[in-house]
Parts: C-alpha cells; sequence; structure tokens
C-alpha cells in the first residue's frame, strides 16, 4: 500500500482522510483506595495523562513524514524520532526491566477460566453487549468497557469497602489503563487476552517490567500504520507523539504550558511526576482553523532547524528520573544496531 507522502507528492492530498485517535473512556473512576495497588506497578502516573486531547490533525501530519523502513520523522533538516529517553522522562515508564512477552495462544477453555480464577467473575461467551453485537469475549478479545461497567455495578469504592474488592476494583482499572490508553485498539473498545495473565500476576511483578519500550514499539507500529494511504484510525500511545512533538518542536505546542517549577509545595509534587504532567490542561488548538493539516503540513516544508530542541529536557529532569530509576540512563544511552 502506498504512503501518505505519495498522494502529496502526487497533487492528490485530497484523497487522504485525516487519522483519527479516539482517546480512552474506558476506565472505571479513581479512588485513592487504589493507589497502593497501582503505584506497585509503576503505572500509577499514567492517569495524570487520561486529559491529555489529541490533536489529530498534527497526528496525520507527523504520520505523512514517517518513513517504516528508518522508524523516523523525515523533516527539512534532517531525520528524528522518539527514543527511550523520550518514553522514560515525559512519562515516566520504566525502560529497563523484562521485556514484554506473551502468548497469543488462548489457554485451554479460553480467557474465561483466568478471569473467574484472578478477578472472580464469569463473563458470558455469548450474551452481546447491549446496544453492540459483540459478546464481552470476542475471538480472543476481552471487552474492556464490559469489565469497566461490570466492576462499578457490582463494587462502591468507598472507605468501608473490604480489601478484596478494593483490589479487585484495581485489577480492572489497570486492565483499562493499559488496554484503553497503553496499547489501545482503534476502536478503542478491546483489549487482547495475552495481556490478562500479566496484568492479573503479582502487583510488583508487574512494576518490573519494561513498559517503556513496549509503549514505543507501539508507537512506532501504529505510524508505520497510519503512514500509509487509507489509513483512517489510530490505536497506541499517541498522546506521547504529541508531547514529544511540543518539546521537540515548539512552534507546534500550545502557549504557556504549566510550569514544572513554581514553588517549593509545587516542586515537592512535580517530583514524584514525570515532565510531560506541564502539559496536561494545554490547549491542543485542535479547533482553531490556524493549526489545520493544512497549516501543520505547510509549516513542517519550512526549514526551521533552529528552532528545534534537540534535547529539551534540563538536568534536574533527568537526575529526578535517575532516582525513580536507576537502570534507565544506562539503557537510553546504549549502542545497538537499528
Amino acid at each position: 500500500e502506498a504512503h501518505r507522502s505519495r498522494a502529496i507528492w502526487d497533487n492528490y492530498p485530497e484523497s487522504l482522510v485525516p487519522v483519527v485517535h479516539k482517546g480512552t473512556n474506558n476506565l472505571p473512576a479513581w479512588h485513592p483506595r487504589l493507589e497502593p495497588y497501582i503505584a506497585r506497578t509503576g503505572l500509577g502516573m499514567l492517569r495524570h495523562f487520561l486529559r491529555i486531547e489529541i490533536d489529530n490533525d498534527l497526528l496525520t501530519a507527523m504520520a505523512e513524514r514517517w518513513r517504516p523502513e528508518t522508524h523516523t520523522f523525515h523533516l527539512p533538516e534532517g531525520e528524528m524520532t522518539i527514543t527511550l529517553k523520550d518514553v522514560a522522562i515525559l512519562t515516566g515508564l520504566p525502560i529497563s526491566g523484562d521485556a514484554i512477552i506473551g502468548s497469543t495462544t488462548k489457554p485451554e477453555g479460553g480467557w474465561g477460566p483466568l478471569i473467574r480464577d484472578r478477578l472472580g467473575f464469569d463473563m458470558p461467551t455469548t450474551t452481546p453487549i447491549q446496544g453492540r453485537g459483540h459478546p464481552p469475549l470476542n475471538a480472543g478479545q476481552v471487552s474492556v468497557p464490559w469489565l469497566v461497567s461490570h466492576i462499578q455495578q457490582e463494587v462502591e469504592i468507598n472507605d468501608e469497602t473490604p480489601e478484596e474488592q478494593v483490589e479487585r476494583y484495581a485489577r480492572i482499572y489497570l486492565i483499562g489503563l493499559v488496554g484503553g490508553f497503553l496499547f489501545p485498539d482503534k476502536s478503542n473498545r478491546w483489549i487482547q487476552g495475552i495481556w490478562l495473565p500479566l496484568l492479573t500476576g503479582d502487583w510488583d511483578a508487574i512494576g518490573e517490567k519494561s513498559w517503556g519500550s513496549a509503549v514505543l514499539a507501539g508507537v512506532y507500529r501504529e505510524l508505520c500504520t497510519c503512514s500509509k494511504v487509507g489509513a483512517k484510525q489510530a490505536g497506541a500511545a499517541m498522546f506521547i507523539l504529541q508531547l514529544w512533538v511540543w518539546e521537540h518542536l515548539p512552534m507546534f505546542a500550545p502557549p504557556d504550558p504549566r510550569p514544572y517549577r513554581r514553588n517549593d509545595d509545587e516542586l515537592n509534587f512535580l517530583q514524584n511526576l514525570p515532565y510531560g504532567v506541564k502539559w496536561i490542561g494545554a490547549n491542543t488548538n485542535d479547533h482553531q482553523p490556524e493549526h489545520s493539516l493544512l497549516f501543520y503540513r505547510s509549516e513542517l516544508d519550512k526549514p526551521w532547524w533552529n528552532q528545534v530542541i534537540w534535547d529539551p529536557y534540563p538536568r534536574e529532569v533527568g537526575e529526578l528520573h535517575h532516582l525513580r530509576h536507576p537502570l534507565d540512563h544506562e539503557t537510553w544511552l546504549c549502542k545497538v544496531p537499528l
């Protein structure tokens, strides 16, 4: 299938449909009692990014500059790409640790028994979801909306909720966070069953995985798909691409991001959060005409190499991340064959 840039080069850009990322809304309500469990996984900081709205025009323009052969953006001043350091600093995800791997083969009897054993309830395999034509378990996939609605109907989180139910609720929250935010499919509805053994095991073992490298691989793969003519929707954690653009290509960034340091109280708060948190609540300009797909295409054609920030992260930010993940610095500086 042809690359999107070919249609633009041949003067047929109108044949291209902008790529749309649906975002996520498949999470149960947050409660402070979930924090002790989610924090042990190293993924708790991600919930702060749930409010970031994806600028689909910017996403599309960057996908048109993506080359699947090299996993880099081809820009007027050269090639750039999202690195492990970017992911680690911006999101706080660990990039050192065990690789995230899993079998794509369903266990004998399907995923239903595993859900019953580890989450404590049965999922129907034939009853369609209300208003939908698919059952909660379908072709090796699990419906995240069904899991979330079921646990919310069954468990009301408050100070009196038994600890066993709080833990089950936290499991569903984690599944929604990973399946609906870090690794969402294009419909933002299904999570592959292979994630269930990883997310329903020991809490501390979950946090020992290299989540950052897996997420970056997912973003690379999705950009390869979105760079093709005919691509209409995007999955993966595209909020990382948006944060990366705002940091490295400041001409596209929203005005007045949240200062990383304001006062002592703010510093104490932000020391425990990743650097990308400063963009939470920023206006994406998604609905302003001057930030349309045509605008981004035009700007990306200009030679603005002197505006690029190749290393946008202050030294103290890297030091704070090193305190959280001491081995990451060695990982993002390693030299390996491409």
